[in-house]
């Protein structure tokens, strides 16, 4: 009797790997594949992507789950999500471009790069918008379920700029992606190229990010996934948004390919020299010393080894994103989701680097 438990145990097993529903073996893909399945059933996920990079190869893609529910759409590791304010960090590589150009200076006022931009009480730089110093405001209200079109950089930034500043640029950390908003239009200033032309021509090409671009409400971007949000475990179509009024601070689309791409090519191409990057990475401080453990559009945190870990989280209209970098063990963890709410993804891709440093 209890070897024809044995044996119906392993056929039941069996028949759940063929289906998908269970992944046994210990390789550091199946022990991730499990976590991930697992983090879906808790937090009743449609769709994620993942992509996983290790010394400047791509070691792991996958997609589970659906990109769109009521067609039946599974992702795949083509399916395109909104990358929320990842987009900082990959804004980042165009601003260290100019400085390697000497086109554009980090310190010297905004109104050097954007003439038409207010003077404030106090002056602000590029660094301190950068780095969430400025003082420049975040979202109000219901601000981030905009459908207005904007149709360039300039005219976003109607939102913000008569409002004055929530403090001196530099006394405290507030983070604001409206701060990003000016950093595009600083960027148009100093390249004297339309911010989305700059990026796709000059940053995107350059690095890889084949499937990357600001999000259009009236382009073909398909394969991209639809977004929800989840209500009482379900999901619900998120609201329908116009995100071109934020491409540069949480605008882009892309895949998780492209996310770790951006890592392999910002480190192991010619695209910026080493000072350049050093400069965008290194966390800013306070006026009184204290360190924001925030640089240019880069975070920093560490694991619970200690491991020095770099890169950016992004909350969007139904979506999220996470890609962070252990530049000491060489590997990259890049997530996104079709879901604006539940789980902690930087959790789960830290548990996943993990399984690939082993």
């Amino acid at each position: 009797m209890e070897k024809l438990k044995q044996i119906y145990i392993l056929i039941l097993l069996f028949i759940l790997a063929v289906g998908g529903k269970y992944v046994t073996g210990n390789n550091p893909e199946n022990r991730a594949t499990r976590m991930i399945q697992q983090f879906m059933d808790d937090h009743k996920m449609p769709g994620l992507s993942i992509a996983v990079g290790k010394d400047d190869g791509m070691v792991w893609r996958e997609g589970f789950g659906l990109a769109d529910v009521d067609d039946n759409i599974p992702v795949t590791t083509d399916t395109r999500f909104r990358i929320g304010s990842v987009s900082k960090t990959v804004t980042s590589a165009a601003v260290g471009r100019l400085i390697d150009q000497n086109k554009l200076n980090l310190d010297a006022e905004v109104q050097t790069y954007v003439p038409a931009f207010p003077k404030k009480r106090w002056p602000i730089t590029t660094r301190q918008s950068m780095g969430h110093l400025a003082g420049i405001r975040h979202y109000r209200g219901q601000e981030m379920l905009s459908d207005t079109f904007y149709p360039d950089v300039k005219s976003g930034l109607s939102i913000f700029d008569q409002d004055t500043l929530l403090h001196p640029p530099g006394s405290k950390y507030r983070y604001s992606s409206y701060g990003w908003n000016l950093v595009s239009a600083v960027i148009e200033g100093a390249s004297g190229i339309d911010f989305l032309s700059y990026m796709e021509d000059t940053v995107f090409t350059a690095l890889s990010l084949e499937t990357m671009m600001g999000e259009h409400r009236d382009s073909t971007l398909s394969p991209i996934a639809s977004f929800y949000n989840i209500k009482n475990g379900n999901p619900v179509l998120a609201p329908k948004v116009d995100n071109s009024y934020k491409w540069a601070g949480g605008g882009f689309v892309g895949t998780t390919t492209d996310m770790v791409n951006f890592i392999h090519n910002i480190y192991g191409s010619s695209f910026l020299s080493t000072s350049a990057l050093a400069e965008l990475q290194k966390p800013l401080n306070l006026n009184n010393g204290k360190s924001t453990n925030y640089g240019l559009g880069w975070r920093h945190q560490q694991d619970d080894w200690r491991n020095e870990i770099i890169g950016h989280s992004g909350g969007s209209t139904g979506g999220r994103a996470m890609l962070i970098h252990y530049p000491g063990r060489n590997v990259t963890v890049a997530i996104l989701v079709n879901s604006g709410n539940g789980g902690n993804l930087n959790s789960l891709a830290k548990r996943i680097a993990s399984r690939f440093m082993m």
